[in-house]
């Protein structure tokens, strides 16, 4: 999987992508370590493999398509601090606009919209902090460089429960849209998942 990424990263000097990417190198073992998810991961360049650090388990085509992404781009530019929706970010309009590529936000919905605060009693899970948005949230980094925030509103008498994941505004800048959307649902659906042993 992923072989045009494998060949972009192992063009790159890797001492220099891991400063880019806030991750670690190994240059005995040619390999790099990086957290995605509050999980530890390990890079393979030469083996072209990436494991979970505590389980060996290969991560899903998502999971990888970030990690590869990201140490390809990253840069070491601060934060902003400034919350935006995936389709205020720089072509995000048109990319996230697609049903395809619409971010699974009803899985959050369904997981917090009838009580919200659970999703604080999941944010441990993923070194999440408490965030000041809507009935609940929280922001979690996804990669080093790329946190969101899960923004819960619940349910009333006039509107439905709504979910929103918002970017800081220089996530399109360590991340390609169609990773940084890979990389949203991925958390988005962790998440949700974790919502059952709230």
């Amino acid at each position: 999987m992923h072989e045009g990424l494998w060949a972009q990263l192992e063009a790159l000097d890797p001492e220099q992508t891991a400063r880019r990417a806030g991750c670690r190198y190994e240059p005995d073992a040619k390999r790099f370590s990086i957290v995605f998810l509050n999980r530890q991961h390990i890079v393979e360049p030469t083996a072209r493999r990436i494991l979970e650090a505590d389980s060996a388990k290969t991560p899903g085509y998502l999971e990888q398509l970030s990690i590869l992404a990201y140490l390809i781009n990253a840069t070491d530019k601060p934060l902003s601090g400034e919350w935006v929706s995936e389709r205020s970010l720089p072509g995000g309009d048109f990319y996230f606009r697609t049903p395809v590529h619409q971010l699974p936000t009803s899985l959050l919905e369904s997981a917090f919209g009838a009580a919200p605060e659970k999703l604080h009693r999941v944010k441990a899970r993923f070194a999440a902090e408490s965030a000041e948005f809507g009935d609940a949230a929280i922001r979690l980094l996804v990669l080093p460089r790329v946190p969101i925030a899960i923004v819960i509103w619940s349910a009333d008498c006039e509107f439905p429960a709504r979910a929103r994941v918002m970017f800081d505004s220089t996530a399109a800048e360590q991340l390609p849209l169609d990773a940084l959307g890979a990389a949203a649902t991925v958390a988005i659906k962790a998440v949700a998942r974790a919502a059952g042993g709230a």
